[in-house]
């Protein structure tokens, strides 16, 4: 295999500052291995924009309530951002993958048993566990791929392994619309008419329809883990070396353009979440589309499939174009989009909406490695501060909701540019620094 040719063990300092020697280590086998993550993350993180359309049916919610699904499922990017480095920091990146894809596969099992009790806050835990173990892997492998070679192409590397994120996110709405959404939705009024007895059967029906599909998912998390396991990886000093743990998470945050970047971050993930999470109700307004769930789940694929698409495309042009540069110029096409979705109707309204995936793809990535850029020893800590920053996906879906429950849904769209907006601010300006403050930190 490929991997034989690959050195498992850099010298210490020769990777002592964070980025692996090109003589020394071939790149293939770990960009294959962070890769698959960057799917199963993005697969299974996707499949809650169809989960809040079906358990927004199945227990009756408002868009508040639904939209707990992200809260809870982004809150722990927050919660645990912190104990992820500290995890990292102890047991080293394999074994942090290790521990996070465990974890994460005993969060999808929980969802056997709240399908079992049709208990809503049982759902709600199985989240949060599963993405307690998405946050871990994800405070590694974005670190691991920007250092994965030249400081230049960081942007490029990260876009083109995030777009394999997208490849899952593209075919999950696919996935959970064929074996969630698969009955017919029934409507307030057919469910009033059923009796009491006929209408806990169709509920705890409808709520174990994901109890196969969790199921599976749970083995697959369980064997990539033991595959990687037995894979090896090559040691980075900035992750799992000595000099990791002599900076501290606040070192980080005062560092001007990784704290704008956080914040980046979080308005880029809560946009781009809660555009996703409300997708299928927006596609099925009478004023828009007016499609069954089943049906406008397949739209959500489209959404997604921009942003695999953009990352591609993004990847080679990053190899040449600025990354502050192009990131403003997308948040600005971005912000323009969803302003037209939220002022008209129609297929114009649905294929704006639509068409923000794809400058969407660059977004997370760029900002990303415009936040670490420069941090040396701060690397890891600057991670977690950025992952952290996640839990805007809890957050403006959450204030999304209220706004769509007050105004309705078509105007709740204009949050969204509000964060496209700062994001084009980064971009231009805010990502822009003077590393003489980071290396005096790094001192």
């Amino acid at each position: 295999m490929a991997t034989q040719n690959f050195a498992a063990e850099p010298n210490t300092a020769a990777v002592s500052s964070g980025r692996l020697p090109d003589a020394e280590v071939n790149y293939t086998p770990a960009m294959v291995v962070v890769t698959s993550l960057f799917f199963m993350i993005g697969f299974i993180t996707c499949l809650n924009d169809i989960l809040i359309p079906h358990l927004k049916g199945v227990f009756e919610l408002s868009y508040v309530q639904a939209a707990l699904i992200q809260f809870t499922f982004f809150s722990a990017y927050f919660v645990m951002s912190w104990p992820s480095g500290k995890i990292l920091s102890l047991f080293g990146y394999k074994r942090g993958m290790v521990i996070g894809l465990i974890t994460a596969g005993v969060g999808t099992l929980l969802f056997y048993p709240a399908a079992a009790t049709f208990s809503y806050p049982l759902f709600l835990g199985a989240l949060f566990v599963l993405a307690s173990g998405f946050t871990l892997l994800q405070v590694a492998v974005n670190p691991y791929v920007a250092v994965l070679g030249k400081p230049e192409t960081a942007s490029s590397r990260l876009n083109l392994t995030q777009a394999f994120n997208s490849v899952g996110t593209t075919i999950a709405p696919w996935f959970g619309g064929l074996l969630i959404l698969t009955a017919a939705t029934k409507t307030a009024e057919q469910l009033k008419a059923m009796p009491a007895a006929d209408w806990q059967a169709y509920k705890v029906a409808e709520a174990s329809s994901v109890q196969v599909p969790y199921l599976g998912l749970a083995a697959a998390l369980f064997l990539l883990a033991a595959a990687i396991a037995w894979f090896k990886l090559p040691v980075i000093a900035a992750v799992e070396g000595e000099e990791a743990r002599q900076g501290s998470f606040m070192d980080a945050i005062k560092i001007p353009h990784l704290s704008l970047g956080a914040l980046g971050i979080f308005v880029y993930v809560g946009a781009e979440v809660a555009i996703g999470s409300f997708l299928v109700n927006f596609i099925g307004l009478p004023e828009v589309a007016g499609l069954p769930e089943a049906a406008a789940a397949k739209f959500v694929s489209y959404y997604w499939g921009g942003a695999m698409i953009g990352r591609f495309i993004g990847s080679a042009i990053l190899q040449k174009f600025s990354p502050g540069k192009l990131l403003g110029i997308f948040s600005i096409v971005a912000a323009a989009l969803v302003l037209v979705g939220a002022f008209t109707s129609g297929g114009v309204a649905m294929w704006a909406i639509i068409a923000i995936g794809f400058f969407n793809s660059i977004m997370f990535p760029t900002i990303f490695t415009l936040g670490i850029d420069g941090l040396g020893k701060l690397t890891s800590q600057g991670s977690s501060v950025l992952i952290a920053a996640i839990v805007g996906g809890a957050l403006i879906p959450l204030l999304m909701g209220k706004l769509a429950d007050s105004y309705g849904l078509h105007a709740a769209y204009i949050l969204p540019a509000i964060c496209y907006l700062y994001i084009a601010y980064y971009g231009f300006k805010g990502s822009q620094h003077s590393l003489g403050n980071v290396h005096a930190l790094n001192k």
